[in-house]
Protein backbone atom coordinates (compact mmCIF):
# COMPACT_ATOMS: atom_id res chain seq x y z
CA UNK A 1 0.00 0.00 0.00
CA UNK A 2 1.24 3.50 -0.84
CA UNK A 3 2.52 5.72 1.95
CA UNK A 4 0.05 8.06 3.64
CA UNK A 5 0.33 11.67 2.51
CA UNK A 6 2.31 13.57 5.17
CA UNK A 7 5.25 15.92 5.54
CA UNK A 8 7.54 12.94 6.06
CA UNK A 9 6.49 11.75 2.59
CA UNK A 10 6.95 15.26 1.14
CA UNK A 11 9.50 16.94 3.47
CA UNK A 12 10.13 19.96 1.27
CA UNK A 13 6.59 21.34 1.16
CA UNK A 14 6.41 24.92 2.48
CA UNK A 15 4.77 26.05 5.73
CA UNK A 16 3.28 29.46 6.41
CA UNK A 17 2.42 31.57 9.49
CA UNK A 18 -1.17 31.49 10.69
CA UNK A 19 -3.18 34.48 9.46
CA UNK A 20 -6.69 33.00 9.14
CA UNK A 21 -9.04 31.31 11.61
CA UNK A 22 -11.46 29.07 9.77
CA UNK A 23 -14.56 27.59 11.42
CA UNK A 24 -15.25 24.48 9.38
CA UNK A 25 -12.88 21.80 8.14
CA UNK A 26 -15.16 20.07 5.65
CA UNK A 27 -14.69 19.43 1.95
CA UNK A 28 -16.08 22.75 0.75
CA UNK A 29 -13.90 25.08 2.79
CA UNK A 30 -10.77 23.07 2.08
CA UNK A 31 -11.52 23.17 -1.66
CA UNK A 32 -12.61 26.81 -1.64
CA UNK A 33 -10.98 29.11 0.92
CA UNK A 34 -7.89 27.04 1.66
CA UNK A 35 -7.33 26.31 -2.03
CA UNK A 36 -7.39 30.05 -2.69
CA UNK A 37 -4.96 30.76 0.14
CA UNK A 38 -2.68 28.17 -1.44
CA UNK A 39 -2.87 29.93 -4.84
CA UNK A 40 -1.94 33.27 -3.26
CA UNK A 41 0.95 31.67 -1.37
CA UNK A 42 2.33 30.14 -4.57
CA UNK A 43 2.58 33.65 -6.02
CA UNK A 44 4.10 35.12 -2.83
CA UNK A 45 1.08 37.37 -2.38
CA UNK A 46 -0.17 36.29 1.05
CA UNK A 47 2.33 34.18 3.02
CA UNK A 48 -0.30 32.81 5.38
CA UNK A 49 -2.11 29.69 6.47
CA UNK A 50 -5.43 28.89 8.11
CA UNK A 51 -5.88 27.31 11.52
CA UNK A 52 -9.11 25.34 11.33
CA UNK A 53 -11.68 25.02 14.10
CA UNK A 54 -13.89 21.95 14.12
CA UNK A 55 -17.40 23.39 14.64
CA UNK A 56 -19.05 20.17 15.88
CA UNK A 57 -17.85 17.45 18.22
CA UNK A 58 -17.23 14.90 15.50
CA UNK A 59 -15.04 16.09 12.67
CA UNK A 60 -11.81 15.73 10.75
CA UNK A 61 -9.25 17.15 13.17
CA UNK A 62 -7.65 13.78 13.90
CA UNK A 63 -7.51 12.75 10.24
CA UNK A 64 -5.98 16.08 9.27
CA UNK A 65 -3.37 15.75 12.01
CA UNK A 66 -2.51 12.24 10.79
CA UNK A 67 -1.67 13.73 7.38
CA UNK A 68 0.11 16.81 8.81
CA UNK A 69 -2.79 18.95 7.52
CA UNK A 70 -1.98 18.05 3.91
CA UNK A 71 -4.56 16.95 1.36
CA UNK A 72 -5.03 16.85 -2.40
CA UNK A 73 -7.44 18.91 -4.47
CA UNK A 74 -8.56 17.30 -7.73
CA UNK A 75 -9.96 19.82 -10.23
CA UNK A 76 -11.98 18.15 -12.98
CA UNK A 77 -14.28 19.72 -15.52
CA UNK A 78 -14.59 22.00 -18.50
CA UNK A 79 -13.36 25.58 -18.23
CA UNK A 80 -13.59 27.99 -21.18
CA UNK A 81 -14.09 25.02 -23.47
CA UNK A 82 -10.93 23.24 -22.28
CA UNK A 83 -10.73 20.06 -20.23
CA UNK A 84 -9.23 20.53 -16.76
CA UNK A 85 -7.87 17.46 -14.94
CA UNK A 86 -5.34 18.44 -12.29
CA UNK A 87 -4.17 17.49 -8.81
CA UNK A 88 -2.39 19.60 -6.22
CA UNK A 89 -1.28 19.10 -2.62
CA UNK A 90 -2.61 21.99 -0.53
CA UNK A 91 -0.22 23.44 2.07
CA UNK A 92 -2.27 26.34 3.42
CA UNK A 93 -3.67 24.61 6.54
CA UNK A 94 -1.49 24.78 9.66
CA UNK A 95 -3.56 22.72 12.13
CA UNK A 96 -7.11 21.84 13.10
CA UNK A 97 -8.40 22.43 16.63
CA UNK A 98 -11.23 20.54 18.28
CA UNK A 99 -12.68 22.91 20.90
CA UNK A 100 -14.64 20.03 22.41
CA UNK A 101 -11.43 18.31 23.50
CA UNK A 102 -9.07 21.29 23.85
CA UNK A 103 -11.04 24.45 24.53
CA UNK A 104 -8.02 26.24 25.98
CA UNK A 105 -6.16 25.89 22.66
CA UNK A 106 -9.17 27.40 20.91
CA UNK A 107 -9.30 30.44 23.23
CA UNK A 108 -5.52 30.81 22.91
CA UNK A 109 -6.06 31.85 19.30
CA UNK A 110 -7.02 35.25 20.73
CA UNK A 111 -3.39 35.75 21.74
CA UNK A 112 -1.95 35.52 18.20
CA UNK A 113 -1.43 39.00 16.76
CA UNK A 114 -0.81 37.69 13.22
CA UNK A 115 -4.34 36.30 12.97
CA UNK A 116 -6.46 38.89 11.16
CA UNK A 117 -9.14 37.05 9.15
CA UNK A 118 -11.96 34.73 10.23
CA UNK A 119 -13.89 32.62 7.74
CA UNK A 120 -16.60 30.05 8.30
CA UNK A 121 -18.93 27.55 6.73
CA UNK A 122 -21.05 25.76 9.30
CA UNK A 123 -23.96 25.09 6.85
CA UNK A 124 -27.05 27.27 6.48
CA UNK A 125 -28.20 26.10 9.92
CA UNK A 126 -24.95 27.23 11.55
CA UNK A 127 -25.62 30.95 11.96
CA UNK A 128 -28.30 30.69 14.62
CA UNK A 129 -28.81 31.91 18.16
CA UNK A 130 -28.96 29.20 20.81
CA UNK A 131 -30.30 30.55 24.13
CA UNK A 132 -28.81 27.55 25.94
CA UNK A 133 -25.26 28.72 25.19
CA UNK A 134 -23.41 30.37 28.07
CA UNK A 135 -20.12 32.25 28.20
CA UNK A 136 -18.56 29.72 30.58
CA UNK A 137 -19.48 26.71 28.45
CA UNK A 138 -16.39 24.90 27.20
CA UNK A 139 -17.29 25.17 24.41
CA UNK A 140 -20.68 26.71 23.67
CA UNK A 141 -22.69 24.69 21.17
CA UNK A 142 -23.38 27.16 18.36
CA UNK A 143 -20.81 28.70 16.03
CA UNK A 144 -21.82 32.34 16.81
CA UNK A 145 -21.46 31.64 20.54
CA UNK A 146 -18.00 30.12 20.02
CA UNK A 147 -17.05 33.15 17.94
CA UNK A 148 -18.31 35.50 20.66
CA UNK A 149 -16.17 33.80 23.31
CA UNK A 150 -13.11 34.07 21.07
CA UNK A 151 -13.77 37.73 20.26
CA UNK A 152 -14.32 38.51 23.94
CA UNK A 153 -11.01 36.86 24.82
CA UNK A 154 -9.33 38.96 22.12
CA UNK A 155 -10.92 42.13 23.46
CA UNK A 156 -9.76 41.44 27.01
CA UNK A 157 -6.19 41.18 25.72
CA UNK A 158 -6.48 44.63 24.14
CA UNK A 159 -5.62 43.36 20.68
CA UNK A 160 -6.84 44.33 17.22
CA UNK A 161 -10.03 42.82 15.85
CA UNK A 162 -10.66 40.72 12.75
CA UNK A 163 -12.10 40.88 9.27
CA UNK A 164 -14.83 38.25 9.46
CA UNK A 165 -16.08 36.66 6.21
CA UNK A 166 -18.69 33.94 6.73
CA UNK A 167 -19.35 31.65 3.75
CA UNK A 168 -22.64 30.13 4.93
CA UNK A 169 -25.20 30.35 2.15
CA UNK A 170 -27.77 32.56 3.83
CA UNK A 171 -28.75 36.07 2.85
CA UNK A 172 -26.66 38.82 4.48
CA UNK A 173 -24.63 36.21 6.34
CA UNK A 174 -22.13 38.68 7.78
CA UNK A 175 -24.85 40.98 9.11
CA UNK A 176 -26.76 38.11 10.68
CA UNK A 177 -23.64 36.72 12.30
CA UNK A 178 -22.81 40.13 13.76
CA UNK A 179 -26.39 40.51 15.00
CA UNK A 180 -26.18 37.22 16.89
CA UNK A 181 -22.75 38.02 18.34
CA UNK A 182 -24.14 41.32 19.63
CA UNK A 183 -27.10 39.46 21.10
CA UNK A 184 -24.78 37.15 23.03
CA UNK A 185 -22.80 40.19 24.18
CA UNK A 186 -26.03 41.66 25.56
CA UNK A 187 -27.44 38.47 27.11
CA UNK A 188 -24.08 37.54 28.61
CA UNK A 189 -23.63 41.12 29.86
CA UNK A 190 -20.16 41.51 28.36
CA UNK A 191 -20.23 45.30 28.71
CA UNK A 192 -20.34 48.42 26.57
CA UNK A 193 -16.59 48.38 26.09
CA UNK A 194 -16.74 45.01 24.33
CA UNK A 195 -19.63 46.15 22.14
CA UNK A 196 -17.72 49.30 21.15
CA UNK A 197 -14.65 47.18 20.32
CA UNK A 198 -16.81 44.84 18.24
CA UNK A 199 -18.19 47.75 16.25
CA UNK A 200 -14.95 49.70 15.79
CA UNK A 201 -12.26 47.03 15.56
CA UNK A 202 -14.00 44.28 13.58
CA UNK A 203 -15.45 44.17 10.07
CA UNK A 204 -18.23 41.67 9.37
CA UNK A 205 -18.45 41.13 5.60
CA UNK A 206 -21.33 39.49 3.78
CA UNK A 207 -20.16 37.04 1.16
CA UNK A 208 -21.32 34.68 -1.57
CA UNK A 209 -19.47 31.51 -2.53
CA UNK A 210 -19.80 29.46 -5.70
CA UNK A 211 -17.93 26.24 -6.43
CA UNK A 212 -19.38 22.76 -6.76
CA UNK A 213 -17.41 20.45 -4.47
CA UNK A 214 -18.55 16.81 -4.63
CA UNK A 215 -15.92 15.83 -2.08
CA UNK A 216 -14.02 12.58 -1.64
CA UNK A 217 -14.03 10.56 -4.90
CA UNK A 218 -15.16 7.27 -3.43
CA UNK A 219 -15.67 5.44 -6.71
CA UNK A 220 -12.28 6.32 -8.18
CA UNK A 221 -10.14 6.80 -5.04
CA UNK A 222 -7.99 3.69 -5.61
CA UNK A 223 -7.33 4.64 -9.21
CA UNK A 224 -6.49 8.24 -8.27
CA UNK A 225 -4.13 7.15 -5.49
CA UNK A 226 -2.33 4.79 -7.88
CA UNK A 227 -1.69 7.77 -10.14
CA UNK A 228 -0.65 10.05 -7.27
CA UNK A 229 1.63 7.50 -5.67
CA UNK A 230 0.39 8.12 -2.14
CA UNK A 231 -2.62 7.42 0.07
CA UNK A 232 -4.83 10.42 0.90
CA UNK A 233 -7.90 9.97 3.10
CA UNK A 234 -8.86 13.62 2.69
CA UNK A 235 -8.55 14.33 -1.01
CA UNK A 236 -11.34 16.45 -2.41
CA UNK A 237 -12.73 16.71 -5.93
CA UNK A 238 -14.02 20.07 -7.13
CA UNK A 239 -14.97 21.75 -10.37
CA UNK A 240 -12.55 24.31 -11.85
CA UNK A 241 -15.16 27.08 -11.69
CA UNK A 242 -14.92 29.35 -8.65
CA UNK A 243 -16.60 32.63 -7.76
CA UNK A 244 -16.46 34.56 -4.49
CA UNK A 245 -18.24 37.86 -3.89
CA UNK A 246 -17.26 39.73 -0.73
CA UNK A 247 -19.19 42.81 0.33
CA UNK A 248 -16.61 44.79 2.20
CA UNK A 249 -14.23 47.76 2.16
CA UNK A 250 -12.10 48.27 -0.94
CA UNK A 251 -9.00 48.06 1.27
CA UNK A 252 -9.67 44.33 1.51
CA UNK A 253 -8.43 43.90 -2.07
CA UNK A 254 -4.86 44.65 -0.98
CA UNK A 255 -4.97 42.85 2.35
CA UNK A 256 -6.47 39.70 0.81
CA UNK A 257 -5.18 39.85 -2.79
CA UNK A 258 -7.32 37.10 -4.24
CA UNK A 259 -8.13 38.88 -7.50
CA UNK A 260 -4.48 39.86 -7.91
CA UNK A 261 -3.70 36.13 -7.80
CA UNK A 262 -5.97 35.68 -10.80
CA UNK A 263 -8.87 34.25 -8.82
CA UNK A 264 -12.49 34.96 -9.73
CA UNK A 265 -13.18 37.12 -6.67
CA UNK A 266 -15.12 40.38 -6.49
CA UNK A 267 -14.97 42.83 -3.57
CA UNK A 268 -18.00 45.11 -3.84
CA UNK A 269 -20.19 47.43 -1.81
CA UNK A 270 -23.38 45.58 -2.91
CA UNK A 271 -23.46 41.83 -3.48
CA UNK A 272 -27.26 41.55 -3.81
CA UNK A 273 -27.46 40.96 -7.58
CA UNK A 274 -24.74 38.32 -7.45
CA UNK A 275 -26.36 36.53 -4.55
CA UNK A 276 -29.87 36.32 -5.98
CA UNK A 277 -28.59 34.97 -9.26
CA UNK A 278 -26.47 32.27 -7.66
CA UNK A 279 -28.70 31.17 -4.79
CA UNK A 280 -31.84 30.89 -6.88
CA UNK A 281 -30.43 29.63 -10.20
CA UNK A 282 -27.70 27.25 -9.03
CA UNK A 283 -28.46 26.23 -5.45
CA UNK A 284 -32.22 26.40 -5.96
CA UNK A 285 -32.39 23.76 -8.72
CA UNK A 286 -30.03 21.57 -6.66
CA UNK A 287 -32.40 21.62 -3.69
CA UNK A 288 -35.48 21.14 -5.88
CA UNK A 289 -34.14 18.14 -7.76
CA UNK A 290 -32.78 16.14 -4.82
CA UNK A 291 -35.88 14.55 -3.21
CA UNK A 292 -37.61 13.89 -6.54
CA UNK A 293 -34.51 12.32 -8.05
CA UNK A 294 -33.58 10.25 -4.99
CA UNK A 295 -37.10 8.81 -4.86
CA UNK A 296 -36.69 7.83 -8.53
CA UNK A 297 -33.43 6.00 -7.81
CA UNK A 298 -31.06 8.57 -9.34
CA UNK A 299 -27.77 9.15 -7.55
CA UNK A 300 -25.97 12.16 -9.00
CA UNK A 301 -26.63 15.58 -10.50
CA UNK A 302 -25.30 14.27 -13.81
CA UNK A 303 -27.87 11.42 -13.63
CA UNK A 304 -30.56 14.08 -13.35
CA UNK A 305 -29.27 16.05 -16.32
CA UNK A 306 -28.92 12.92 -18.51
CA UNK A 307 -32.49 11.85 -17.75
CA UNK A 308 -35.06 13.27 -20.20
CA UNK A 309 -37.81 13.74 -17.61
CA UNK A 310 -35.68 15.21 -14.84
CA UNK A 311 -33.60 17.46 -17.09
CA UNK A 312 -36.86 18.85 -18.49
CA UNK A 313 -37.99 19.50 -14.92
CA UNK A 314 -34.79 21.47 -14.19
CA UNK A 315 -35.09 23.41 -17.46
CA UNK A 316 -38.73 24.38 -16.93
CA UNK A 317 -38.22 25.17 -13.27
CA UNK A 318 -35.47 27.62 -14.18
CA UNK A 319 -37.17 29.14 -17.23
CA UNK A 320 -40.77 29.34 -16.01
CA UNK A 321 -40.61 29.77 -12.25
CA UNK A 322 -37.17 30.98 -11.15
CA UNK A 323 -35.91 33.43 -13.79
CA UNK A 324 -39.23 35.37 -14.05
CA UNK A 325 -39.06 36.10 -10.31
CA UNK A 326 -35.56 37.61 -10.35
CA UNK A 327 -35.11 41.36 -10.79
CA UNK A 328 -32.09 41.24 -13.08
CA UNK A 329 -31.66 41.59 -16.87
CA UNK A 330 -33.23 38.50 -18.41
CA UNK A 331 -30.39 37.96 -20.89
CA UNK A 332 -27.85 37.86 -18.06
CA UNK A 333 -30.00 35.42 -16.12
CA UNK A 334 -30.46 33.15 -19.11
CA UNK A 335 -26.74 33.13 -19.86
CA UNK A 336 -25.93 32.30 -16.25
CA UNK A 337 -28.61 29.57 -16.19
CA UNK A 338 -27.11 28.01 -19.32
CA UNK A 339 -23.66 27.96 -17.69
CA UNK A 340 -25.14 26.41 -14.55
CA UNK A 341 -26.73 23.58 -16.50
CA UNK A 342 -23.42 22.93 -18.28
CA UNK A 343 -21.76 22.67 -14.86
CA UNK A 344 -24.49 20.27 -13.72
CA UNK A 345 -23.52 18.02 -16.67
CA UNK A 346 -19.82 17.93 -15.75
CA UNK A 347 -18.85 14.32 -16.61
CA UNK A 348 -15.76 14.43 -14.41
CA UNK A 349 -17.53 15.22 -11.16
CA UNK A 350 -19.76 12.73 -9.39
CA UNK A 351 -21.90 15.14 -7.37
CA UNK A 352 -23.92 12.88 -5.09
CA UNK A 353 -27.51 13.89 -4.47
CA UNK A 354 -27.20 12.59 -0.92
CA UNK A 355 -24.42 15.10 -0.23
CA UNK A 356 -26.62 17.95 -1.46
CA UNK A 357 -29.49 16.71 0.72
CA UNK A 358 -27.72 17.71 3.97
CA UNK A 359 -29.94 20.18 5.90
CA UNK A 360 -32.45 20.33 3.04
CA UNK A 361 -35.09 22.11 5.11
CA UNK A 362 -32.97 25.18 5.86
CA UNK A 363 -31.71 25.08 2.25
CA UNK A 364 -35.27 25.14 0.90
CA UNK A 365 -36.09 28.06 3.16
CA UNK A 366 -33.09 30.05 1.90
CA UNK A 367 -33.03 29.02 -1.75
CA UNK A 368 -36.58 28.34 -2.91
CA UNK A 369 -39.16 29.57 -0.42
CA UNK A 370 -38.56 33.25 -1.34
CA UNK A 371 -39.30 32.38 -4.99
CA UNK A 372 -42.45 30.47 -4.07
CA UNK A 373 -43.71 33.39 -2.00
CA UNK A 374 -42.82 35.94 -4.68
CA UNK A 375 -44.47 33.87 -7.40
CA UNK A 376 -47.69 33.49 -5.41
CA UNK A 377 -47.77 37.21 -4.56
CA UNK A 378 -47.13 38.21 -8.18
CA UNK A 379 -49.25 35.72 -10.10
CA UNK A 380 -51.85 34.90 -7.42
CA UNK A 381 -51.21 31.20 -7.93
CA UNK A 382 -48.69 28.64 -6.77
CA UNK A 383 -45.71 27.71 -8.96
CA UNK A 384 -46.57 24.15 -9.98
CA UNK A 385 -43.08 22.63 -10.23
CA UNK A 386 -41.75 24.34 -7.13
CA UNK A 387 -44.82 23.27 -5.16
CA UNK A 388 -44.27 19.66 -6.26
CA UNK A 389 -40.62 19.87 -5.20
CA UNK A 390 -41.71 21.25 -1.82
CA UNK A 391 -44.24 18.45 -1.37
CA UNK A 392 -41.64 15.83 -2.25
CA UNK A 393 -39.21 17.32 0.25
CA UNK A 394 -41.79 17.13 3.06
CA UNK A 395 -42.68 13.58 2.00
CA UNK A 396 -38.99 12.58 2.02
CA UNK A 397 -38.72 13.64 5.69
CA UNK A 398 -41.27 11.08 6.86
CA UNK A 399 -38.50 8.88 8.21
CA UNK A 400 -39.19 5.75 6.17
CA UNK A 401 -38.73 7.18 2.66
CA UNK A 402 -35.07 8.14 2.25
CA UNK A 403 -32.26 8.81 4.71
CA UNK A 404 -32.71 12.20 6.36
CA UNK A 405 -29.59 14.27 6.92
CA UNK A 406 -30.56 17.11 9.20
CA UNK A 407 -30.36 18.38 12.75
CA UNK A 408 -31.95 16.35 15.51
CA UNK A 409 -34.30 19.24 16.30
CA UNK A 410 -35.58 19.38 12.70
CA UNK A 411 -36.05 15.62 12.48
CA UNK A 412 -37.92 15.66 15.80
CA UNK A 413 -40.33 18.27 14.41
CA UNK A 414 -41.06 16.08 11.40
CA UNK A 415 -41.44 12.89 13.44
CA UNK A 416 -43.97 14.55 15.68
CA UNK A 417 -45.85 16.10 12.75
CA UNK A 418 -46.08 12.85 10.78
CA UNK A 419 -47.68 11.19 13.80
CA UNK A 420 -50.44 13.82 13.64
CA UNK A 421 -53.67 13.21 11.65
CA UNK A 422 -52.97 16.44 9.69
CA UNK A 423 -49.18 16.42 9.25
CA UNK A 424 -48.96 18.95 6.40
CA UNK A 425 -51.08 21.47 8.29
CA UNK A 426 -48.78 21.03 11.28
CA UNK A 427 -45.57 21.27 9.27
CA UNK A 428 -46.52 24.29 7.18
CA UNK A 429 -47.70 26.19 10.23
CA UNK A 430 -44.33 25.70 11.97
CA UNK A 431 -42.64 29.10 11.91
CA UNK A 432 -39.47 27.58 13.37
CA UNK A 433 -38.94 25.76 10.08
CA UNK A 434 -40.01 28.47 7.63
CA UNK A 435 -39.88 31.78 9.50
CA UNK A 436 -43.64 32.18 9.01
CA UNK A 437 -46.94 30.29 8.99
CA UNK A 438 -47.24 28.97 5.43
CA UNK A 439 -50.81 27.72 5.87
CA UNK A 440 -51.93 31.26 5.05
CA UNK A 441 -50.92 30.73 1.42
CA UNK A 442 -54.07 29.86 -0.56
CA UNK A 443 -54.28 26.20 -1.61
CA UNK A 444 -50.76 25.32 -0.45
CA UNK A 445 -51.87 22.72 2.11
CA UNK A 446 -54.31 20.99 -0.25
CA UNK A 447 -51.85 21.06 -3.16
CA UNK A 448 -49.08 19.50 -1.12
CA UNK A 449 -51.38 16.88 0.37
CA UNK A 450 -52.55 15.91 -3.14
CA UNK A 451 -48.97 15.68 -4.42
CA UNK A 452 -47.92 13.46 -1.52
CA UNK A 453 -50.87 11.12 -2.11
CA UNK A 454 -49.78 10.80 -5.74
CA UNK A 455 -46.14 10.28 -4.78
CA UNK A 456 -47.13 7.38 -2.53
CA UNK A 457 -49.33 5.81 -5.18
CA UNK A 458 -47.35 6.47 -8.37
CA UNK A 459 -43.78 7.31 -7.45
CA UNK A 460 -41.88 10.52 -8.19
CA UNK A 461 -41.11 9.82 -11.86
CA UNK A 462 -44.73 9.29 -12.90
CA UNK A 463 -45.91 12.23 -10.83
CA UNK A 464 -43.27 14.42 -12.44
CA UNK A 465 -44.17 13.22 -15.93
CA UNK A 466 -47.82 14.06 -15.28
CA UNK A 467 -46.86 17.50 -13.99
CA UNK A 468 -44.70 18.16 -17.04
CA UNK A 469 -47.38 16.69 -19.32
CA UNK A 470 -44.90 14.45 -21.13
CA UNK A 471 -45.54 11.01 -22.53
CA UNK A 472 -45.09 8.22 -19.99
Amino acid sequence: MAKLLSRSTFPHLPQFPERVIQFGEGNFMRAFVDWQLHQMNKQNLFNGSAVLVQPIERGLADMLAEQDQLYTILLKGIENGDTVDSDEIITSVSRCLNPYTDYDAFLALAEQDELEFITSNTTEAGITYDPADQLNDAPPRSFPAKLTTLLHARYKLGKAGFTIIPCELIDRNGEKLKEIVLKYADVWQLGEGFVTWLEQENTFCCSLVDRIVPGYPRDTAAEVEAQLGYHDKLMVMAEPFLFWVIEGPSSLKARLPLAEAGLNVVVTDDMTPYRERKVHLLNGPHTAMVPLALLAGLQTVEDVMRDDTFSLFVQRLIDEELIPMLDLPQEQLQAYAKAVQERFCNPFVRHELTSISLNSISKFKARLLPILLRYEATKKQLPSLLTLAFATLLHSYRGDVISRQDGDDVIAIFDEAWSNPSPIQVLLSNSTLWGMDLTSLPNLVTNIEAHITNLVQLGSRKVLQQQLQVEV
